[in-house]
């Protein structure tokens, strides 16, 4: 049985018999970074809701971290010290490491698009995400996703923050993973396109994924103006709402 606590934006907690995996860690107080945007979408301090009221005491249980990227809202400074207080292990993109071990990171794992390799009992391996749409990718810089077979446990694919992209493709396609975590709050600056996935790309990852799907990435940055209920709503109009979750912060999703 696998347990997924929804923390905030991308964090979540992953939780097995045996593990309890941390997934970017945005740990700060409400409103200590600035705005993202500040004409397109309100301007409003970032993160722009607190910390659920059970997060510490599944910090307090974690054995391990994952990072997709260095962007402030998947790891925060707050997240970084947490991680060196606990001297939590961390597995990232090879692109990052060297910056996260000078931050004083435990890095004892470090992949590359498509590399395999052994993790705690089972498999892991780096997904090439693609952060934007057009040029502002490019600005964005470097994402890894995760597709991770832990034992006894379905599979789960981390699409981290990306577009709908080939690579996107193959696994849902080809992986088939039984539980896919998706960025959905379809941010974007004030000026560029897109920052991850638009409605319609959105709605083809559903379609194209053969297991659960649980959003997130919504209702705590202020670049990212899809909500749950919007989200929701469309997914319904589409008769595509079978299979997905879309937890409030602090909510437990539990798939046997």
């Amino acid at each position: 049985m696998l347990h997924i606590h929804q923390i905030r934006n991308a964090t979540i907690i992953i939780e097995t018999e045996n593990e309890v995996i941390l997934v970017d860690p945005m740990l700060g107080n409400q409103g200590i970074m600035p705005p993202f945007t500040l004409f397109r979408h309100k301007a409003r301090k970032n993160p722009t809701v607190p910390l659920p009221k059970n997060t510490y005491s599944l910090l307090n249980k974690v054995t391990h971290c994952l990072i997709t990227h260095q962007h402030p809202d998947h790891v925060d400074n707050a997240g970084v010290q947490f991680l060196i207080k606990n001297n939590i292990p961390v597995t990232c993109s090879v692109k990052d490491e060297k910056a996260l071990k000078k931050r004083g990171l435990n890095i004892v794992q470090s992949l590359k698009y498509w590399e395999k390799q052994p993790f705690l009992g089972g498999v892991i391996e780096g997904i090439p995400a693609k952060h934007g749409y057009g040029f502002v990718a490019k600005l964005m810089g470097n994402v890894l996703g995760f597709y991770i077979q832990l034992p006894n446990q379905k599979s789960i694919y981390l699409s981290s923050d990306t577009v709908y992209t080939n690579a996107v493709h193959k696994v849902l396609t080809n992986y088939k993973p039984k539980i896919s975590v998706l960025a959905c709050g379809a941010a974007q600056f004030d000026i560029f396109k897109q920052l991850i996935m638009s409605v319609e790309d959105i709605l083809k990852f559903i379609k194209n994924s053969s297991g659960s799907v649980i959003a997130n990435h919504m209702e705590a940055i202020n670049h990212c103006p899809l909500t749950r209920e919007k989200l929701k709503t469309i997914l319904k109009q589409n008769n595509l709402h079978h299979n997905v979750y879309l937890p409030e912060d602090g909510e437990l999703v539990t798939i046997e």
